[in-house]
């Protein structure tokens, strides 16, 4: 399985220069937020693989917009008995801000998705927006990332940490790739490709 990552920022190579046939290859497509909803469309409209989305701290999406697209925020999707949890949003910096919420939030969701995890006995992908604490995140309070989501990757050994949110442009911190136990975490900023050969 070859999935395609993206986040945060529209890929010219994809949207802009595409070619016909660039996504021939391509199995799934996860989003991790802050891109337009019209992008979203042009990808699951250029390929044969569903587009899974989570919001990001910045997207407003209409249910209408996204064109196909699935957002699996609060929610496990299964694709090929891939199991992925979708946990959109960023760490609250505005008192009414959509999309963004405390570390006291992020656990109430994550503990309404009990009967799920226990259902689905775990899961394959954590997709998020927001880094994991004191992983790939900054320490400015917009960009810090949750401690719950450690927690997950604790309890449920993902194969995968997939989020966003951190820029290539933000300076020093950014990696495309980290391990936290038995995950591997990726930094879906613009675009990148993971292949899987064990799934199908």
């Amino acid at each position: 399985m070859k999935i395609l990552v993206i986040a945060d920022e529209e890929s010219k190579i994809l949207y802009d220069y595409y070619q016909p046939g660039m996504l021939d290859d391509i199995d799934l497509i996860l989003s991790c937020g802050d891109l337009h909803a019209s992008y979203l469309s042009f990808l699951v409209t250029m390929s044969h693989a569903p587009v899974l989305f989570v919001n990001g701290n910045h997207d407003h999406y209409r249910e209408d917009e996204t064109g196909g697209c699935i957002c699996i925020d609060d929610d496990i999707y299964v694709f090929r008995g891939v199991r992925i949890l979708g946990l959109g949003g960023s760490m609250r910096y505005h008192p009414q801000a959509e999309n963004q919420y405390t570390e006291k939030e992020m656990r109430r969701r994550i503990r309404k998705l009990g009967w799920k995890l226990l259902r689905h006995k775990g899961i394959d992908i954590l997709l998020t927006h927001a880094p994991a604490y004191q992983l790939n995140d900054l320490e400015d309070l917009p960009h810090k990332g949750f401690e719950a989501f450690r927690k997950l990757m604790d309890q449920y050994h993902p194969k995968f940490f997939i989020h966003g949110h951190i820029h290539a442009n933000y300076g020093s911190k950014f990696k495309r790739l980290d391990h936290y136990g038995d995950t591997t975490v990726i930094n879906a900023y613009e675009k990148y490709v993971v292949e899987c050969p064990d799934w199908p």
